[in-house]
């Protein structure tokens, strides 16, 4: 068995400029974090764990008091008291499967490449909680309830929207009147429900909830989509007044109607850069825990909304387009369609906020 267990951390004079979470807060961090140990990572003591945190917010305090509770064996780093090259040298000396947790008020700076995918080369599990200080309050409440983690739920939901994604020839997104319509097959779908039993990297950035695709010929989507929410030059979700409703033709916005000062300069960062603003990914969130109600600031915490979401822009490292080089896009903004109804070939597969396959 390898197992660190050094705490590296150390006490504070210094009272936390927050309040912290309540202790069923923690009480829930804990039950759902467990869950996710369990059943979706297969963690055991047979495998060193090692936590690197900050407590600069309520929420990186909270969850790691409950990783503390839940791993009572890992080795704890305070990501502000530590040297990177302690830390670096700590996560050097893992063995293959072994856990690093990163909780993080913002996003740990060690090198200069991300470190996630430089702990997966080492073949190291990874579960990633970054922008946690963009989510104070009742935001970090819906942040906790989003780590609920029911593979039922999540794995088989998931492997039949993938399903019906590859098969369908075509698809719908209805957003209350307004109709976008994709007139072609679908790149074939990504699953991110935390199953790793056939991946070969283990883990990601939490929490996870999300198939995704794209038009296999972005030039057939065509129609109008009415956004709720959009992804703002802060990475941070923006949520006008009213929705604003994108025109699409052959796969590009065209126009934006009852849009705001903000909506606009993004719509002008894109073309500055990319040229052209194509409708690229369309996600399938299925994290109940977030809705058009219930939403938290952090754009990549709320992509996980059970509901559609689109990027715009040419960037998407996942699918290569033949007029659209990987890497060559600058832009990937996600934006949150009032999602009343989807339609994959002939079949309904989202209605009243849920998925119904």
């Amino acid at each position: 068995m390898t197992q660190l267990s050094t705490d590296t951390t150390a006490s504070s004079d210094m009272a936390p400029a927050y309040t912290p979470l309540a202790d069923t807060a923690i009480d829930t961090a804990e039950k759902h974090l467990n869950d996710i140990l369990a059943l979706a990572f297969e963690h055991t003591d047979q495998h060193a764990a090692v936590v690197v945190f900050d407590t600069r917010c309520e929420l990186a305090d909270a969850l790691t008091r409950a990783y503390r509770r839940c791993l009572p064996k890992a080795q704890f780093i305070d990501f502000d008291l530590a040297t990177p090259d302690f830390i670096m040298q700590t996560l050097a000396a893992l063995h293959a499967k072994d856990l690093v947790i990163l909780v993080q008020s913002t996003n740990f700076r060690l090198e200069a490449y991300r470190l996630r995918v430089e702990l997966f080369k080492r073949a190291l599990k990874v579960i990633e909680h970054p922008h946690l200080g963009r989510m104070p309050g009742q935001e970090a409440l819906y942040y906790i309830e989003s780590l609920a983690y029911d593979p039922i739920y999540y794995r088989e939901t998931g492997k039949a929207l993938k399903q019906k994604i590859d098969a369908a020839t075509h698809g719908v997104v209805d957003s209350g009147g307004a109709q976008l319509v994709f007139s072609s097959a679908f790149e074939p779908a990504k699953l991110n429900v935390g199953d790793y039993r056939e991946m070969k990297n283990v883990g990601g950035q939490f929490p996870i909830g999300e198939v995704f695709t794209e038009a296999r010929d972005l030039e057939t989507v065509n129609g109008r989509v009415r956004i709720f929410v959009f992804g703002d030059t802060t990475f941070t979700v923006n949520r006008p007044q009213k929705p604003i409703t994108l025109i699409v033709e052959k796969g590009q916005v065209v126009d934006a109607l009852d849009s705001t000062a903000e909506f606009d300069q993004v719509l002008a960062n894109i073309r500055a850069d990319d040229g052209l603003i194509w409708v690229r990914e369309l996600g399938f969130g299925m994290n109940p825990a977030f809705s058009k109600d219930r939403t938290v600031r952090d754009i990549g915490t709320f992509e996980r909304m059970c509901g559609i979401h689109l990027s715009l822009g040419s960037k998407h490292g996942s699918y290569a387009k033949p007029h659209i080089k990987r890497g060559e896009g600058r832009h990937h903004v996600d934006v949150f369609a009032m999602t009343e109804s989807v339609v994959l070939g002939d079949e309904e597969v989202y209605r009243d906020g849920a998925w119904v396959v």
